[in-house]
């Protein structure tokens, strides 16, 4: 996968630091007194996946437990930006940055704490391939994941279906299976219209965006893999091609008819490019054009982990992707 970019000044380090100066345990720890300011990505050989994993919180270790589920919740819903600042797209990076690299080390430390905590290797299996960190460790999380029953998850925005709803994709051996932001996190607030993430509370959502999956949601759609026959990287986005309609509903009461699910995965961080010209007739006339570069390589690290999983026979199309300001 190769090394993530990281701003200048921004290390691993720093940004633990930072992480550490913010999240507070809802037991009234603060996590730093968990996760060391020393802590970095471990090398993929420090986490040897057990035989057994379990999303059974009674058999998880209660501070991996809680590390897994509810300090996810308060590092995601943390209110990292004065009102001010939420003009600045750059600081909206920054506060992604900060949302990905805390989850990521709280999710290490939980499976330091209990190796066999599923939701645990669930987070670190999507963070490790939205950070690009280690494509060993991984597949090797991702393998430790779905041949325990459980599945990667992510939050998304399902462009063709609702642009103000979110929902939950989870990604199995079996299936896609996509839900309803509302049938996992309900009841939830809106701010402008936009779903707004509950807290720790809400311990149904944040299992399953750790990969334990209510058995009792209902998904708007399931589809099993054999019904997939292309996954395109787009820069913002993912589309799976589908060999049958499937019909998905929406928060909002929106239903649409698709053969092909484009989705937003949440939580890849986008370029800013800026080009200036000049008039070459009257070269005080400049033109200043800014554009937003969708995050094709973390697009192009999700398909093509998935399909090692899902698809080893190499029946899944996978087109060449190309770095643009479009889909």
């Amino acid at each position: 996968m190769g090394g993530v970019r990281l701003p200048a000044g921004l290390t691993p380090e720093a940004t633990m630091a930072r992480t550490c100066s913010k999240f507070v345990w809802t037991a009234g720890l603060v996590v730093c007194a968990v996760l060391p300011v020393s802590s970095q990505p471990r090398d993929p050989r420090q986490f040897g996946s057990p035989a057994a994993l379990t999303c059974d919180a009674a058999q998880i270790k209660p501070d991996s437990y809680a590390l897994a589920t509810r300090v996810q919740a308060s590092i995601v819903t943390e209110d990292r930006s004065r009102w001010w600042e939420r003009f600045s797209i750059a600081k909206g990076a920054d506060d992604l940055r900060d949302l990905n690299w805390g989850s990521l080390f709280a999710a290490e430390r939980a499976v330091e704490l209990d190796p066999h905590n599923l939701l645990a290797h669930a987070v670190l299996a999507r963070q490790d391939v939205l950070l690009g960190l280690s494509a060993s460790r991984a597949e090797a999380e991702w393998r430790a994941v779905l041949d325990n029953g459980g599945a990667v998850v992510w939050t998304a925005t399902l462009y063709d279906v609702d642009v103000k709803s979110y929902f939950i994709v989870a990604f199995d051996r079996l299936a896609l299976r996509v839900y309803r932001f509302g049938e996992l996190a309900h009841p939830f607030g809106t701010h402008l219209g936009m779903p707004k993430f509950p807290g720790s509370d809400r311990e149904r959502l944040w299992r399953a965006w750790a990969g334990c999956v209510d058995a009792k949601a209902r998904p708007e759609a399931s589809v099993p893999w054999s019904d997939v026959r292309e996954i395109k990287a787009g820069n913002w986005v993912l589309e799976f091609k589908l060999a049958q309609k499937i019909i998905v509903g929406s928060d909002g009461g929106k239903r649409k008819e698709l053969d092909v699910i484009k989705m937003n995965l949440h939580g890849g961080t986008p370029t800013l490019e800026t080009h200036v010209s000049r008039d070459p007739i009257d070269p005080w006339n400049i033109d200043v054009r800014t554009m937003g570069i969708g995050p094709l390589a973390y697009q192009e690290r999700v398909r093509r982990t998935l399909v090692k999983f899902v698809d080893p026979d190499g029946r899944i199309a996978l087109p060449k992707a190309s770095r643009s300001a479009g889909w």
